[in-house]
């Protein structure tokens, strides 16, 4: 048992420091070497969680990906309307990205560079699928436009990452007034 909590420790280490690195030198910058140290393995370490750097960048992006989403997902019931499932949904996702900074940062990078193999990327859309279930369910009853799920995202969740980058950078505060508006934003870019 404490063999399997040192192994988890580990790679825990490893998706940390990989997301630390990433986010502060980008993918090409962010050799295995500084990556392990970071991390306070050895280098041959690393190959016992992963094939190769681009394995273990595809592997964190699919960890914070479902962490992400666990927790937007969390209060959400396929019961509720869509307006309200959107809300709660939005409102969660926002939390996220305020509360889990890095993390959000480190998914904004892979969403936006070709850093992450196609196969991950795939993999990672099939965690946002309750979101996309309920986009279907508003464009079937009306409520949401009848567009590109890609488009749907880029216009009502894309923002969340520019205002808390910018939060970061201090130039805008994603206050509670803040919040409200760009949910509201969001809303109306998206209903029909």
């Amino acid at each position: 048992m404490v063999k399997l909590q040192k192994s988890i420790e580990k790679r825990n280490a490893l998706i940390k420091a990989t997301i630390e690195l990433v986010n502060n030198s980008g993918f090409h910058a962010t050799p295995m070497s500084k990556i392990a140290k970071m991390a306070n393995v050895s280098p041959a370490t690393i190959y016992l969680y992963f094939d190769n750097k681009q394995d273990l960048v595809n592997k964190t992006y699919l960890d914070v990906k479902a962490a992400y989403t666990k927790h937007a997902f969390a209060t959400y019931h396929e019961e509720m309307s869509v307006e309200e499932g959107f809300e709660i949904i939005w409102k969660r996702i926002a939390d996220f990205k305020l509360k889990e900074g890095e993390n959000a940062m480190f998914l904004a990078q892979c969403d936006n560079t070709p850093m992450i193999d196609e196969h991950s990327k795939q993999e990672g859309i099939k965690h946002l699928q309750p979101l996309l279930d309920l986009w279907e369910r508003g464009k079937k009853e009306g409520i949401i436009k009848p567009i590109s799920d890609y488009l749907l995202y880029a216009y009502a969740i894309n923002p969340l990452s520019f205002l808390v980058v910018n939060q970061k950078r201090g130039v805008f505060q994603l206050d509670e007034k803040n919040v409200l508006e760009a949910y509201e934003a969001a809303w109306n870019s998206i209903k029909k």
